[in-house]
């Protein structure tokens, strides 16, 4: 086929457009955003000195080293007050404002269908609420909910739907719930036992104490997370450890249906992932195997899932990673060892997580997740104090997460700050207990 012959008083103003769109190319080049850095293999484990908003780690089971005692150390934080120039750190565009502090041990966060903002005052046994944000950027109204609670964790509002008739408690022993309607500020009648759980929580020498509660999308399934007694003892001789470090599942009504996934050493956060609709856990490891193991993890629960602890920790190319304490023992399980599906720095000390399902964010982070990390105890270098995104995939995870905010940890060491509960508000803006300073934080997004 020949070559079109163009008249010669069209090639110059051709070649011109030509030339003019080469030279556009660069400025749309610069317009992308940069590509996201990951840290892979041993440089994705870290410190708090290293924790930065944007940083992105990503953790398998090939990067976990041989299990090493003898680095076991006692490096709990020391708290200090807050300095008077330290300020939680968020991405760019972001804006962290002080909500309400000189609370008494904030822990779990939940907003009711109406928005208001329930948090659990563990210690002290009570149930307060929040509503609103005033001009000052503080609560417009604050009530006591409920007094009396036993460690009280988890909160749950059923049936689902903007017209609850009860808020469900995970005490450290027992559920419990309230009469609920929508906008109630105190409970409008006495608390009402559900059922009891294997109890015995910090006060009493009890191993974990943390009950959080969650119902299944269709609210026919309740399940409540009960940590181990123990760090790493053989529940075959142990009976404390019935029906702990598993995730319980009950009717609505408090009775027992089942132990729905056992092996999770102690799972504090509880989530529904609402493109998928799977239960998901934010998971506390063991402690006494070295300082980069074993990292504390956030999955996806699967129904009859085995996950390891006390005998075994993740899943490597011939099962599951003996804990040398258990070396033998249950050999029928170590092909039934899942590993989750994000594996964070070990002893982060991961607590309450959630989806961000709003709109005040960008849109990259409609679907994902976020958690809060309490931070370390068990390691040389103190590492999580931080809330983290954990990035999706149409509902599933990429195996990454993303430091989010961070500052809690002053440059000598100490500490200031420890988030515990993440929760989002009805405008998609972000809440985070902290019971270091023993305050909430609110991070709204201002800007591109």
């Amino acid at each position: 086929m020949s070559r079109p012959n163009f008249p010669a008083s069209l090639r110059i103003p051709a070649l011109t457009c030509i030339f003019a769109l080469l030279s556009f190319l660069p400025a749309l080049a610069a317009d992308k955003p940069a590509k996201t850095t990951v840290l892979t293999g041993q440089s994705a484990f870290t410190d708090a000195a290293h924790e930065s908003p944007g940083i992105r780690r990503h953790l398998t089971w090939a990067d976990l080293p041989l299990p090493a005692p003898e680095q076991s150390v006692d490096n709990g934080p020391s708290i200090v007050p807050r300095p008077a120039n330290a300020w939680p750190i968020a991405p760019k565009g972001f804006k962290v404002d002080l909500y309400t502090t000189g609370l008494d041990n904030p822990r779990l966060l939940r907003v009711a269908p109406n928005g208001d903002l329930f948090l659990a005052e563990s210690e002290t046994g009570k149930i307060k609420v929040f509503r609103g944000v005033g001009p000052d950027g503080k609560p417009k109204q604050t009530s006591v909910f409920a007094t009396g609670l036993h460690q009280p964790f988890g909160i749950a509002f059923y049936p689902s739907g903007p017209d609850p008739k009860y808020v469900f408690i995970g005490d450290t022993d027992e559920i419990v719930r309230f009469p609920y309607k929508s906008g109630d500020l105190v409970a409008a009648g006495p608390m009402e036992n559900i059922v009891d759980l294997p109890g015995g929580g910090r006060l009493r020498g009890g191993g974990h104490w943390t009950r959080d509660l969650i119902f299944s999308p269709d609210g026919s399934k309740l399940f409540a997370s009960v940590g181990s007694h123990s760090n790493v003892d053989d529940s075959d001789t142990h009976p404390e450890e019935f029906h702990r470090a598993d995730v319980l599942e009950f009717k609505p009504t408090g009775e027992f249906i089942k132990v729905y996934a056992s092996g999770l050493r102690n799972c504090v956060g509880e989530a529904i992932n609402p493109t998928t609709g799977e239960l998901w856990c934010s998971t506390n490891e063991r402690d006494g195997l070295g300082n980069n193991l074993v990292p504390d993890y956030i999955t996806h629960v699967q129904e009859g899932g085995f996950y390891g602890w006390p005998w075994f920790y993740f899943h490597g190319p011939a099962g599951g990673l003996q804990d040398p304490r258990h070396v033998g023992k249950h050999p029928e399980l170590q092909s039934k060892v899942i590993t989750p599906d994000i594996l964070l720095n070990p002893h982060f000390a991961s607590l309450e997580m959630f989806f961000y399902t709003g709109s005040e964010f960008p849109a990259e982070f409609k679907g994902d997740a976020f958690a809060a990390e309490h931070g370390s105890w068990n390691r040389a270098q103190r590492s999580g104090y931080e809330v983290i995104r954990l990035p999706m995939k149409n509902g599933h995870a990429t195996g990454e997460y993303e430091d989010f905010l961070t500052g809690f940890v002053n440059p000598d060491g100490t500490v200031w700050g420890r988030p515990v509960g993440v929760a989002q508000a009805s405008d998609g803006s972000l809440f985070v207990s902290d019971d270091g300073s023993r305050s909430i934080w609110h991070i709204t997004y201002t800007g591109k």
